[in-house]
């Protein structure tokens, strides 16, 4: 199977800018309140899946966790390595390049986190059982996994075939990302046009790169029975990181299943 999420070099440059509203704090304390409340003891060693350019593995690497990062992406693990250089982290991180679909592991892992509907990406049929399949595999027995996914709702209401633009506010000078949107209801695919345009250093000119991302849209339904056919057993499905149960007006649903073993 190829790495069909190796060509993210365009919005690799931007992608933390944009979502720098996310906020990674708040969501690893809801990772660790979901230790607290399912687990018999505090795990040593977690995976973040999709990791992109570390955010969340490195959040937790601060918090005393031995850390693995898997991203089939080259250049969003060049960015999550560069990060945790910076930091000077006292505990182990170690970052593999590897398909979500079919990554290796060298043991099994007490947890294992995918954020910022890095679910969605999972786009053809049988992608999400094959993930969530080596997800179980690598789990410890009773290890949890804990990921959010983009809601029908967000993909209908909210990306639909809309446009937006994204801009570094650097005196009129930075960067800045146009995007289009196109989503089919029938398929539940929407395709992400990205133009990235990245000022050249020392220079007037920018420098133009584009590139297509796809996501899916996957119901409630879908992911349940995705997670009871590989081997999980759901614990939670909520709106928020305060244990809310979701909704169908949310447009993040945050997702807490035990691997049964």
């Amino acid at each position: 199977m190829s790495n069909k999420f190796d060509n993210y070099g365009a919005i690799s440059t931007v992608y933390d800018k944009i979502n720098a509203k996310v906020d990674y704090r708040a969501w690893a304390d809801f990772v660790e309140k979901c230790f607290e409340k399912h687990l018999h003891e505090k795990p040593e060693l977690l995976l973040d899946l999709a990791c992109g350019t570390g955010s969340m593995t490195l959040e937790l690497a601060k918090r005393g966790y031995d850390m693995i990062g898997v991203d089939g992406s080259y250049d969003m693990l060049n960015i999550a390595y560069d990060r945790k250089f910076d930091l000077e982290l006292k505990n182990d991180v170690l970052f593999l390049l590897q398909d979500m679909r079919e990554f290796e592991l060298y043991g099994t892992v007490g947890a294992v986190t995918c954020c910022l509907d890095s679910i969605n990406y999972l786009t053809e049929d049988g992608d999400i059982e094959k993930c969530f399949s080596l997800v179980h595999n690598y789990l410890d027995p009773d290890g949890l996994f804990l990921f959010d996914v983009n809601t029908p709702h967000k993909f209908e209401h909210i990306y639909g075939n809309n446009s937006y633009v994204y801009e570094e506010e650097d005196c009129g000078t930075g960067n800045f990302c146009v995007w289009q949107n196109f989503y089919d209801s029938d398929s539940g695919l929407c395709d992400f046009s990205l133009t990235v345009f990245e000022r050249e250093e020392g220079s007037e000119l920018y420098a133009r790169r584009d590139e297509v991302q796809t996501e899916r849209c996957y119901n409630r339904e879908k992911i349940e029975k995705a997670l009871e056919d590989t081997g999980f057993e759901l614990i939670g499905f909520y709106s928020d990181f305060e244990f809310t149960p979701a909704g169908d007006t949310d447009e993040r649903w945050y997702i807490v299943a035990r691997a049964k073993k």
